[in-house]
């Protein structure tokens, strides 16, 4: 099994449902990981799941929807461990369900802020040092959804985290930073909701093909987790 020991990786939204099975899963593979929830209170759970398989853990707080929290966010990385080799850009929100024609401005601004805009500032923030170390590995989560304009913000916002990846992946060509995305499927989570087609744990080990590529390779790739599922 690749390991990764030694590692630094930033997982959004890792309080709970697949962005918890991916900070645990890497921890597994000897990552340390930093923890990202809206609050520390959140990350207690998953920080002790982590620390047990006996690697270090730091925890970062903020809210993707604010600047003041991609701030903190970013200034907490920096300050301990100071970079990230890993960044997995996970967390997200979608909408309530309504006419496409229904959804204010506000809404729009929102989904696109937290699904989009931060992802884009965390990796300014982190990848030009990973293209300095010669090693880096960004992933972002996209999703499948179509044909549901009941919740075209975000769709719309995934189609754009797509665009972004491949224009990201193209900026890093050469460089051993490698950029891909992926979608878990329709999972059930408090995103996904109940009535959802897979659990979370079948989300692995497709979640961390694209954090074990070898040096220098696929970038800009779409991955699909639920095409490893079982493996």
């Amino acid at each position: 099994m690749k390991t990764l020991n030694g590692k630094w990786a930033l997982v959004t939204g890792s309080s709970r449902g697949i962005g918890r099975a991916i900070a645990i899963a890497l921890a597994e593979r000897g990552c340390n990981v930093l923890l990202h929830a809206r609050t520390l209170d959140h990350l207690q759970s998953i920080s002790k799941d982590v620390a047990a398989h006996g690697v270090k853990v730091q925890c970062v707080a903020g809210e993707l929807a604010t600047q003041a929290g991609i701030d903190s966010i970013i200034a907490a990385v920096k300050a301990n461990p100071g970079y990230v080799d890993i960044l997995y850009n996970n967390a997200a929100i979608s909408n309530q369900s309504k006419s496409v024609f229904e959804f204010s401005a506000q809404e729009w601004m929102q989904t696109f802020q937290v699904n989009l805009f931060a992802m884009a500032q965390l990796c300014a923030a982190f990848g030009p040092g990973m293209r300095e170390r010669g090693f880096g590995r960004i992933v972002n989560v996209t999703s499948g959804i179509k044909g549901q304009p009941n919740l075209a913000p975000y769709s719309a916002s995934k189609a754009a985290v797509d665009k972004y990846t491949q224009d990201l992946a193209q900026e890093f060509a050469g460089s051993n930073v490698l950029v891909n995305h992926i979608d878990p499927g329709w999972i059930k989570t408090d995103l996904g909701g109940p009535d959802a087609w897979e659990e979370v744990s079948t989300v692995l080990p497709g979640m961390l093909v694209p954090v074990l590529l070898d040096d220098n390779g696929p970038s800009g790739r779409l991955y699909a987790a639920q095409d490893f599922k079982g493996l």
